[in-house]
């Protein structure tokens, strides 16, 4: 199985984006990008076939399609579906494959299920979005806690439990920034193969845990929470079956905000305003944007009036979701006022600021916080960016912008987002893509 696109060919691919055209229809939402590639992980545990239906067509699932094959899963990707057998765990390559690893931010949580699986894992440090230094101290205390000896060098790092296997534990996945999602889900993958009740205190509520526990559940997995935090009782045998992944709040999110820059409005099928966190539904409200669900499913999403700047801080669900801070700025350049935002789940997101700085757009970061004035005239611009969520703020300056604009990061919209220039063109964007020269 091969990786196509390359990344190379991506890098070399440029989107050209003529501004000032109001977004306005109705698309459907792909499945959750991050719910995805937990779940993914997950399929590993199990004893019989697993299938993933509304998986997203992203450059993030053939890679782990092809990770789980380097492990000896049959794997297969076809129409949105997402099948896995996975090997006896007596067959099981307890090897992350290292050039692959450091494709995806998963790699631990990949690790996590080998590890259950096996007892012993190798996998290189993960990959995917680097806007900020993004530890996995807690994953591997997790590792640690289930009775694995844990050893890093420069380039990898190994674990290898007892006789025995993973043992039961007790885990806090807590950090100074909240509860660490992807460490809930490693802690969790590793209690789902233990003997008896695992615990695991400050647990992440984001949906990609619950989602992923929701899958381990139905498949025979003991698991609650309660105010000490996530119980997981082990099983020797978790079966397979079908489960639907669902539909990515982050992308909707972003196609609510294009819409709004440009003073249209859309109807998103496949997710529902109760999907939509609190945190956002709250910020997108006091911009003067209303979410409403229709009666024949989706949710539309339609100004109240001319944009507004807000005050909005991102936090652990159901707060505002960090993933949809760039987005937020990007579309409050269009707002009336001044607004900031305030990262409160790393110690910093601002990779996106000096792409929107040249659209004009009157934006700062100090620390933590983006400051935002608006509305601004933005123009037609080139720019670039190296993380999914960045590239798409960018994308949406250049929807408001007056002229043609120039985006580069084609390889990172496509490792999260499946159909989303094609969506945009559906709306009425003038989208085209070239190679450049």
């Amino acid at each position: 199985m091969s990786i196509t696109p390359t990344r190379t060919a991506l890098d070399a691919t440029v989107v050209e984006v003529v501004g000032g055209r109001p977004l306005s229809g109705r698309i459907a939402v792909q499945g959750s990008k991050n719910i995805a590639l937990h779940l993914y992980a997950a399929a590993l545990l199990t004893d019989a076939p697993v299938a993933l239906v509304a998986v997203p067509d992203i450059i993030d699932t053939a890679v782990c399609a092809q990770i789980l094959t380097h492990t000896g899963a049959h794997v297969t990707t076809d129409g949105g579906r997402f099948a896995v057998a996975p090997p006896p765990a007596a067959t099981v390559c307890p090897i992350i494959h290292p050039e692959l690893g450091r494709r995806v931010r998963t790699t631990v949580v990949l690790a996590a299920a080998v590890l259950a699986r096996t007892g012993q894992v190798t996998f290189p440090y993960p990959g995917g979005d680097a806007f900020c230094p993004r530890l996995i101290d807690r994953h591997l205390a997790a590792m640690q806690a289930a009775d694995a000896e844990v050893v890093a060098d420069a380039t990898s790092i190994r674990a290898r439990c007892g006789p025995r296997g993973v043992q039961a534990f007790t885990v806090d996945v807590a950090t100074p920034y909240g509860p660490s999602l992807g460490a809930t889900v490693t802690a969790m993958l590793l209690a789902a193969r233990a003997r008896g009740s695992s615990l695991i205190t400050h647990p992440s509520i984001e949906p990609e845990v619950t989602e992923t526990a929701r899958f381990l559940a139905e498949r025979g997995v003991g698991i609650h929470f309660d105010e000490q935090g996530l119980h997981v009782v082990g099983s020797d045998w978790i079966t397979g079956g079908g489960f639907t992944v669902a539909g990515d709040r982050i992308e909707a999110a972003t196609m609510i905000m294009a819409a709004a820059s440009t003073g249209g409005s859309v109807h998103l099928d496949g997710i529902t305003a109760s999907s939509i966190p609190d945190g956002l539904t709250a910020a997108l409200a006091a911009a003067g944007i209303g979410l409403t669900d229709d009666a024949n499913g989706g949710v539309r999403a339609a100004l109240d009036g001319p944009l507004q700047g807000i005050t909005a801080a991102t936090g652990p669900h159901p707060a505002l979701p960090t993933d949809t801070a760039p987005q937020l700025a990007a579309m409050l350049t269009q707002a009336h006022g001044s607004s900031l935002i305030a990262e409160r789940v790393y110690p910093r997101r601002d990779t996106h600021i000096k792409g929107l700085r040249a659209f004009g757009a009157d934006i700062s970061s100090t620390g933590s916080i983006t400051g935002v004035r608006g509305p601004v005239r933005l123009r037609a611009a080139m720019a670039a960016a190296q993380d999914i969520r960045a590239v798409t703020a960018l994308l949406i300056a250049a929807l408001a912008a007056e002229g043609t604009s120039t985006i580069r990061g084609m390889y990172h919209l496509r490792r999260g987002h499946g159909h989303l220039l094609a969506n945009l063109a559906a709306l009425g964007a003038d989208i085209t893509t070239s190679e450049a020269h």
